[in-house]
């Protein structure tokens, strides 16, 4: 499948739910953005659509005879996701895996995503369809991995790092989410989910740690109001230079194997 006018393309994903990866993939996109970067999302996570309600993107997607047309928000970031396809947020996807995937491949193939540096794949959890056919069908640039401080976290994160490598896919970093919160009163860090591991699993597979971005209440509230791409608290800025550098640091590391 080719990429078109794409200049890279990144899944992020945690092989687990709950540790926030839809948030951290918006929130890396706002930032790109906010660098001068023109970024899309790919919301590849059908049964469990977050990226439109982060964004406050409504749909339906629009298909004018020359492919269709992605939603976008008000930031500028194009956005399609099985969330547009469905008469309200309540509405269950209830598909199985060969309408799943091919949805997929529809998103990546026939959108107009027009000339992008980044498209962002927000991943689904685990290790099946639609990982296996993202990683197969699509030109994949490297892959993203959220975690959280959790020995369990970190755990799955690993089946889903196994599973990239094991099929070619470049790790380009690890992020550590909710790592750490910062009391309101005293100002004093603490972690409350335990001391980080990012730094053990970064190490295990020779890949950089792109951020440790705190649990921070803004995100929730941001994001429950559509509104999470301009959320611009710690770590962010950092998340962005980290991201990019390692997306240069991949595609010289491939012109040198070539």
């Amino acid at each position: 499948m080719d990429k078109g006018q794409l200049a890279h393309v990144v899944a992020v994903g945690s092989g687990k739910g709950g540790v926030g990866k839809s948030s951290v993939a918006t929130l890396l996109a706002a930032e790109l953005r906010r660098r001068g970067r023109s970024v899309g999302i790919l919301d590849a996570d059908i049964t469990g659509p977050s990226v439109p309600k982060l964004l406050g993107v409504t749909g339906p997607l629009l298909d004018r005879g020359e492919g269709i047309e992605p939603a976008t928000s008000s930031e500028g970031i194009p956005v399609v996701s099985s969330q547009f396809m469905v008469e309200d947020e309540q509405t269950p996807v209830i598909w199985r895996g060969p309408l799943v995937t091919r949805l997929i491949t529809q998103f990546f193939g026939s959108v107009r995503w027009g000339k992008l540096d980044y498209l962002l794949i927000d991943m689904p959890p685990g290790t099946s369809d639609v990982p296996l056919t993202v990683f197969q069908t699509i030109p994949i640039d490297g892959m993203v991995f959220v975690l959280t401080p959790q020995d369990l976290a970190a755990l799955i994160v690993k089946k889903a790092m196994n599973m990239a490598r094991d099929l070619h896919v470049p790790l380009l970093g690890v992020v550590e989410n909710m790592a750490y919160a910062t009391c309101p009163h005293c100002h004093e860090r603490f972690e409350p989910f335990g001391p980080s591991r990012v730094s053990r699993v970064a190490e295990e597979y020779g890949i950089p740690v792109l951020g440790r971005l705190p649990v921070d209440p803004a995100v929730s509230e941001l994001g429950d109001a559509g509104k999470l791409a301009t959320h611009t608290g710690s770590g962010l800025s950092e998340l962005g230079a980290a991201f990019e550098k390692a997306i240069e640091d991949a595609t010289k590391s491939s012109m040198t194997v070539l």
